[in-house]
């Protein structure tokens, strides 16, 4: 048996599988691919996650496409985070051209090119279906691991939640949030610690400079409502074919601390939605992490042990988590240990640095007889990767240097009047793009503010006119106790001017003359 015959059997034993699968090339021998040596993906397995990682320009993008593409037929619907906005040409049929009928002439099954069901989301003031989540649906502990807090702080959290709760104060964003943190240190506070102990001002104003620092990433719109219902991630078009939802993120690559918010509330609320499926024979949502190095280069310790937890979990759920980024090693080891599919395309040795991180990345794949796999990860071409996934019994196949097949959809973007068709197209849109701000916390506890100074201004006019009815009151009785003091007629000066004799000698006198 010749080597490349030999080399046929050992990819065939190692990746048959007797449920359906993705095919997604074919596998080389040296520099050659094996016309039918197919590496095969089993739809079974593909909720244990995985890793799609290459130095910049090697094919990357044009990979998760491809599996984004061929799940979609498979009827699975797909989350892809889109950073670089590389991604809507999933909307359109690809162009075609001779290189690519060649290479799929070589792997072993002619081109098809067609277009893809999508869903254009966004999170930031980009056009697509909004997506949203309340301050309550977080709840004290994931926000207080996303804000980074101290553990007194967390307490503090804890409390303001327990007080909204009692007191229905719905926490819809941010500046309800805000708002409650201000009325708790001013003119709540004697209220609140009669109920729930002692806080600490301190404490409240970091947590509002934390929440300030969201707020000025974007995160006022991504706050509030109308909630994003997960569900609306799993549907199917009218062809059986799972969505596409295409998020578009291009907008805050400078915005980590956003990004990391949205996609561990994003994987909370999904692990809490879906229902346990155990080991099925196929995953109910795949989701694609592009520039996966967003998410965890300034998460906190607490907040990788987050994510870590959530995908170790979430399998369960039937999700699969694949990170898309240049190098393995911009993933937490432990959440790497996590991944059964890795697809590594070619890194680049230009530093002692870069071969260090060569043969470490070596070291996450399967020993072959067949490869020197951190030699050949340098020489590995557009469009070729080693690949190792997971077979139905959960173990590791062959590494296989893979001749990738080309994605169906247009490897370009959209235009603008295309965008905005597939925008227009949606059916879930008008569900979530309605402005709604209900009366929640902040117009509550500004009711409550100006009712507590209307009442005090009352009570303070009402005091007032007391103190002066009472001053009336006494300067009455005042008057009403005193003597009355009266003169007597002799004494009355008009008595004393009639009886005199000068005036009575006068009278008499007037009166003789008018006598004569």
């Amino acid at each position: 048996m010749s080597q490349q015959e030999k080399f046929f059997e050992y990819i065939n034993s190692g990746y048959t599988t007797k449920g359906d699968f993705i095919n997604l090339g074919a596998a080389m021998l040296g520099e050659q691919a094996i016309t039918n040596a197919f590496v095969k993906v089993p739809l079974k397995t593909l909720n244990r996650h995985g890793l799609i990682a290459g130095a910049t320009g090697t094919g990357k993008t044009k990979t998760l496409q491809v599996l984004a593409e061929n799940l979609s037929d498979k009827g699975i619907p797909v989350l892809l985070m889109d950073v670089k906005g590389d991604l809507s040409g999933l909307a359109q049929p690809s162009t075609g051209n001779p290189k690519i009928d060649e290479r799929h002439k070589i792997i072993g099954f002619p081109f098809e090119a067609k277009k893809f069901p999508v869903e254009i989301l966004t999170i930031s003031k980009q056009n697509g279906t909004r997506i949203r989540a309340t301050i309550s649906e977080f709840g004290p502990v994931l926000l207080s691991r996303i804000l980074d807090l101290s553990e007194a702080q967390e307490g503090i959290m804890a409390i303001i939640f327990k007080y909204c709760d009692d007191h229905k104060l719905p926490l819809l964003d941010l500046k309800d949030f805000k708002k409650v943190l201000q009325f708790i240190t001013n003119e709540g506070k004697e209220e609140l610690e009669a109920e729930y102990g002692r806080i600490s001002t301190s404490s409240t104003g970091a947590i509002l400079r934390k929440i300030i620092e969201i707020e000025h990433q974007g995160g006022d719109l991504f706050f509030g409502e109308k909630s994003f219902e997960v569900d609306d991630l799993t549907r199917v078009d009218e062809n059986g074919r799972g969505i596409i939802s295409v998020l578009r993120l291009t907008d805050i690559q400078d915005k980590p601390k956003l990004f990391s918010t949205f996609m561990l509330q994003l994987l909370a609320e999904v692990y809490q939605t879906f229902p346990e499926q155990g080991d099925s024979d196929r995953p109910e949502l795949i989701i694609f992490i592009d520039e996966a190095h967003l998410v965890f280069e300034e998460a906190t310790k607490a907040l990788l042990n987050q994510i870590e937890s959530v995908v170790k979990l979430i399998r369960s759920k039937g999700i699969g988590l694949y990170f898309v980024t240049q190098n393995p090693n911009d993933v937490p080891e432990d959440i790497l240990a996590q991944l059964g599919l890795k697809i590594q395309h070619s890194l680049r040795a230009f530093t002692a640095k870069d071969r260090k991180a060569i043969k470490l990345a070596a070291e996450n794949y399967p020993n072959s007889e067949y490869y020197n796999t951190s030699e050949v990860l340098t020489q590995l071409g557009i469009g070729e990767a080693f690949v190792s996934v997971l077979n139905e019994k959960g173990i590791p196949t062959p590494l296989a240097r893979t001749l990738l097949r080309a994605p169906m959809s247009r490897m370009d973007v959209l235009t603008d009047k295309e965008l905005a068709e597939v925008i227009n197209n949606s059916k879930i849109i008008h569900k979530y793009n309605q402005e709604i701000d209900r009366e929640s916390a902040y117009e509550l506890l500004n009711n409550k503010i100006e009712s507590s100074i209307l009442a005090a201004e009352k009570a303070k006019r009402e005091e007032e006119f007391q103190k002066e009815r009472e001053k009336f009151e006494k300067e009455k009785a005042k008057q009403a106790s005193k003597p009355t003091t009266r003169r007597s007629t002799a004494q009355d000066p008009l008595v004393k001017v009639l009886t005199s004799a000068t005036f009575v000698r006068a009278v008499f006198g007037v009166l003789g003359k008018l006598m004569k």
